[in-house]
């Protein structure tokens, strides 16, 4: 006789504490099965084999799987599709109910609706959860019902509706007894085994002084302060931290940290509304923007060999490190879209292969703000002066000597478009492009 169990599907919730689709599976009151399936159809489109993000992703699993452990029970980690798996496991498990928790991603909505129709098929529940959000999908909209185009006055809303019942928690361990009970330690695939290597890249911690969140309003732009920001965007993308505890927290102590916050709740909002977005601008004239598409002007600026001090620190940060402080990745972006009139998603899909803190939503939202071509964005007359911009957030160059240790010597490069002439023919080809609409 087969054993009943519900089924938790760990994806972009690597934790255990305050997880709202875990809490509803764990007080259904059938035995609670953990699953993590790594889904080749992801990993696949990974050129490094040493893709720190795997690793950190592995390396939690590890975790989740010590804690359940503890409690009893135990992780099931398949490296397979995951219809595939949920198949196989419908063969040695009856299987009550499946429950996760939402991804907003066009490919994870497709992957999610083949999996409901085949437990549909069965007569089986599948319960979907808010967590990876404050707000989600058309929560937050105009009296109209149509969605917001600019953050403000969504912040404003957002506010408005947001109470303390979005910030509480869901007490997942009043309910641990109805983990499933696990007989013996099950097996994990090993890195190796799904074609990837460990990597040296450190990862930031997830544990933040409440100081750096308190003081953020005033040391955000400057990246050459050593804890300036709270690098805490790769624990929020797999959700190894809880958004509501850190909203809760931002609420108390920094309102410009919480407006963060918010921005991602906007870029989900976008990717809800335009799920086209990430080849498509929002605002489609824009694709009407004839590119220059130099490939030896985007060579130098994946290089960071651009003659631009603040550009080429930036781009160096992101390959040894998988990090970019935010106010350089807009100096970046609009040096990439304006000055060297590349196209937008040439920069996107280079910061998707090497973010650690990489989210589809807010990439696409950045890329598409730093073109003009987006919700909220920079009206294409603003063009970033990647000098003033050194000048006013690096003055002392303790960012830039970090990264460009070369800057007084012979061996930095010139620049390789002028400022002025570069921002010139910027205006004049968006003006151009934009008035045939």
């Amino acid at each position: 006789m087969k054993q009943r169990v519900s089924i938790f599907w760990f994806r972009r919730d690597l934790r255990l504490d305050d997880n709202a689709g875990l809490w509803k599976a764990l007080k259904n009151g059938d035995p609670v099965l953990p699953l993590f399936i790594f889904d080749p159809d992801i990993l696949s489109k990974l050129e490094d084999r040493e893709d720190a993000r795997v690793s950190f992703l592995y390396q939690r699993i590890q975790n989740l799987k010590a804690q359940l452990l503890e409690l009893g029970s135990d992780l099931l980690v398949f490296n397979d599709k995951p219809l595939d798996v949920f198949k196989q496991l419908n063969v040695n498990y009856e299987i009550t109910g499946l429950y996760f928790n939402r991804d907003y991603e066009p490919y994870a909505k497709a992957r999610d609706k083949g999996v409901y129709e085949y437990f549909q098929t069965l007569d089986v529940p599948c319960v979907g959860a808010k967590d990876h959000v404050l707000f989600e999908k058309n929560e937050v909209v105009k009296a109209d019902g149509t969605p917001y185009l600019v953050f403000s006055p969504y912040a404003k809303a957002w506010k408005k509706l947001c109470t303390a019942y979005h910030f509480k928690a869901y007490p997942t361990e009043k309910y641990s007894e109805y983990f499933f009970n696990a007989q013996a330690v099950i097996e994990v695939p090993t890195l190796e085994q799904m074609g990837f290597k460990p990597t040296e890249i450190p990862i930031p911690s997830a544990n933040v002084s409440k100081n750096i969140i308190a003081q953020y309003d005033s040391t955000r732009n400057f990246p050459g302060i050593k804890n300036g920001t709270t690098r805490l965007g790769i624990h929020l993308r797999f959700g190894t931290i809880s958004i509501r505890k850190l909203a809760k927290l931002a609420e108390r102590t920094n309102e410009t940290f919480l407006n963060e916050l918010i921005w991602r709740d906007f870029f989900q909002m976008a990717l809800h509304y335009h799920p086209e977005s990430r080849l498509k601008a929002i605002k489609p004239k824009y694709d009407l923007i004839p590119w220059s598409n130099n490939e030896a002007h985007f060579s130098a600026w994946c290089k960071g060999k651009t003659g631009y001090p603040i550009v080429d620190a930036g781009m160096r940060e992101l390959n040894a490190t998988g990090f970019m402080h935010n106010r350089v990745r807009m100096i970046v972006a609009s040096f990439l879209t304006k000055h060297l009139l590349i196209d937008w998603r040439w920069g996107e899909a280079y910061f998707a292969a090497k973010l650690l803190d990489f989210d589809l939503a807010s990439n696409i939202g950045g890329w598409q703000w730093a073109s003009g071509s987006g919700l909220d964005a920079a009206p294409y007359f603003r063009v970033f002066n990647p000098t003033s911009q050194m000048e006013k957030f690096d003055k002392n160059l303790s960012y830039i000597n970090k990264w460009v240790p070369e800057l007084k010597t012979h061996l930095y490069p010139e620049p390789i478009v002028e400022h002025k002439w570069a921002r010139e023919r910027c205006l004049a080809t968006y003006k151009e492009a934009l008035s045939n609409t």
